[in-house]
């Protein structure tokens, strides 16, 4: 039997409506508006459409929305002090620089100078020692790991005891997922092993895991004997392997391949995210809850 494929985008909508319901309820009960800026530093092509696509997610919820382009030449000092304008600024509950950067920018130093309490995206190093704590400490959750823990609990799996395997050590998903859904938390408490470049025999941890996480970076690593009869698959990878003629638009499109042989993983597992429309929607969702929460805090809490 093929598995349960776990839709992103349908999770992702159902929790878009709940924030459009918070957004209305914050306006309505303390006249807040959660307010987000996006800078970004050139005109990189896909740097460009992932501005584009945040700016009309947080229209379409009802955020006040900033859209901050800067051209390629700007300095770095130029940079850090726009970000502490919107550090200072009452409006602005969420601060996202996008990266990459020009290479005259320090990256370090943007990232560390976004007030914690604004740093939606979750990288400032404060967030991730709290993330590290967790509890009340973890304010804001690294928005793909954030989603990918949506995914797996809304799609009826059970991250109380599981074995978990991750299968690559990012600080974009590998470590910062490891780490929340090790927590003594809901929908977390998971026995959490992490596998990488040195690990020996990656197969046979991939095969205990109910649950296994791929973040490698690498098209169709994980093969089907490498996965455990029913476990749930989440397939964070987004590989170009080519391209191909839309047939709707006529036009040249990336063919897209995930890190987990798909075709083959699914008459296996019990559950699986395709690749596109598994993990990927889910990233700018959340990047709109984080938004949402720091407002929330802003006004108190």
């Amino acid at each position: 039997m093929s598995a349960k494929i776990i839709n992103g985008t349908e999770i992702a909508a159902q929790i878009r409506d709940e924030l459009r319901r918070e957004v209305a309820e914050l306006k309505h009960q303390r006249g807040v508006v959660p307010g987000l800026v996006t800078i970004l530093v050139g005109e990189n092509p896909a740097s460009v459409s992932y501005v584009t696509a945040k700016q009309k997610t947080s229209h379409e919820l009802g955020f006040y929305s900033i859209q901050d382009n800067q051209p390629p030449d700007v300095s770095e000092e130029q940079l850090l002090k726009l970000i502490q304008g919107y550090n200072h600024d009452p409006k602005i509950h969420g601060i996202l620089v996008q990266l990459p950067l020009p290479k005259h920018i320090d990256e370090k130093k943007v990232i560390n100078a976004i007030d914690p309490d604004k740093d939606v995206d979750a990288f400032h190093p404060v967030n991730v020692g709290r993330l590290m704590i967790g509890g009340d400490e973890a304010k804001f959750l690294p928005c793909t790991p954030a989603g990918i823990q949506e995914l797996i609990a809304r799609s009826g799996y059970k991250t109380d005891g599981a074995e978990v395997v991750v299968v690559g050590r990012s600080n974009i998903v590998g470590k910062p997922i490891a780490n929340i859904l090790l927590q003594k938390a809901p929908k977390a408490n998971a026995t959490v092993t992490i596998v990488h470049t040195g690990t020996k025999d990656m197969a046979s941890h991939c095969k205990r895991a109910d649950i296994l996480i791929v973040a490698a970076g690498v098209p169709n690593l994980v093969k089907p004997e490498w996965i455990k009869p029913g476990a749930c698959v989440i397939d964070v990878g987004v590989n170009r392997v080519g391209e191909k003629i839309s047939e709707k638009t006529g036009k040249k499109i990336a063919i897209l391949k995930g890190d987990v042989d798909f075709d083959a993983a699914k008459e296996i597992a019990g559950a699986i995210t395709p690749v596109p429309g598994g993990v990927g929607p889910m990233t700018i969702t959340m990047l709109m809850a984080n938004t949402v929460k720091a407002a929330k805090l802003a006004a108190g809490g």
